[in-house]
């Protein structure tokens, strides 16, 4: 039989330089499997050996270093030692969560996310939104990208989130992302949801993000003045598509739609009454009341142009429910019609207040 290669080495992750410190990492390979792990130790730059594996010299720090990068190296050798005597295929990821405490009764914050998903995907059309479900998709999505970008872990254990974890992943989000305020606040308060469920569960005995608060800068609403609405339903756009999603925009602010209320908007929702009017006659996406809209003359002219377009699903306009896709296009039509800043959906949507 064939002899296992096992290695346990570590190094530093220099590009996470702060005040002369880098963080030490440790990396598992067995057999052409390699999985890596913080060590949650930091070291002065100037004292690591590369080629050693190591911290350099005799100092009372080097000492300190080296002799908690044994106690790792054996805890690991250990683990090892222990899943050859049970299983016949050993993998560096098995080992490694072996050694992090991710067994078999461990629970993991993806994980638990995942099932959470699960859960969530089989409520969509009853009582929650699909736009909902792809917005805390995208939360886990960054939520992943950020254990691997920290951690190079694709998953952790619950017990191992402390306040560092979350102060962290609001630096990243803000740093790394570019993220708004805003953004962020979305993010940790869905990383909040799962470590709460844990606590509620027992999985944790305490919830990481007790006295902890993060909260949005929120920025002045910007909202259209009549002229420059007018100057949006004046220009000449470049192409089909910005002009399309240009209608979509004024038609909302004529409405007071939201975007994925004009996005689902169908012929058969649109009724006329005895003097000749159109009527919306819909439920709201998001939740679900019933409303009644009566459409201007400039929305009852955006709709006569698209009613006999007959598009599949008998939509009325053939726009896209991605929210960021569109607020991309009237990036265009903002800067075709001259306007001092970019305007959204939203802003669409809260028009009608103002005209």
């Amino acid at each position: 039989m064939q002899r296992s290669t096992f290695k346990v080495l570590f190094y530093v992750k220099r590009q996470s330089e702060k005040s002369g410190q880098v963080p030490v990492m440790g990396r598992i390979t067995i057999n052409g499997t390699m999985s890596q792990f913080s060590c949650k130790l930091t070291v002065r730059s100037s004292l690591w050996d590369a080629k050693a594996n190591k911290a350099s010299g005799k100092s009372l720090e080097s000492q300190r270093i080296n002799e908690k990068l044994e106690n790792i190296k054996t805890n690991i050798g250990k683990q090892y030692q222990r899943l050859c005597d049970r299983d016949s295929y050993i993998t560096a990821e098995k080992v490694r969560n072996a050694f992090l405490g991710m067994g078999d009764d461990c629970r993991l914050l993806l994980q638990t996310f995942d099932e959470y998903l699960a859960e969530f995907r089989k409520r969509v059309g009853k009582d929650r939104a699909y736009s909902t479900y792809e917005d805390y998709c995208l939360r886990r999505r960054r939520l992943a990208a950020f254990l691997e970008y920290e951690y190079h872990v694709k998953d952790i254990p619950f017990k191992e989130l402390k306040r560092e974890f979350i102060e962290k992943f609001v630096v990243y989000l803000s740093t790394v992302k570019g993220l708004a305020s805003g953004t962020i606040c979305a993010g940790v308060k869905k990383l909040r949801l799962m470590t709460y469920t844990a606590y509620k569960n027992g999985w944790i005995l305490v919830d990481p993000f007790a006295g902890f608060h993060v909260r949005p800068k929120y920025a002045e609403r910007r909202y259209l003045s009549a002229s420059e609405l007018q100057a949006v339903m004046d220009v000449e756009l470049p192409n089909y598509r910005t002009g399309i999603n240009r209608d979509a925009f004024v038609f909302c602010a004529f409405t007071g739609l939201s975007h994925s209320d004009v996005a689902k908007l169908t012929h058969a929702d649109i009724h006329t009454d005895d003097n000749g009017d159109y009527w919306i006659i819909d439920k709201r996406q998001k939740t679900g009341t019933q409303f009644r809209v009566k459409l201007l003359p400039v929305a009852e002219m955006i709709y006569d142009r698209y009613k006999n377009l007959h598009l599949e699903g008998n939509k009325v306009f053939p726009i896209k429910r991605y929210y960021k896709t569109m607020n991309m296009s009237l990036r265009h039509v903002a800067r075709h019609a001259g306007l001092s800043f970019n305007p959204t959906m939203h802003v669409a949507k809260h028009h009608t207040i103002s005209i």
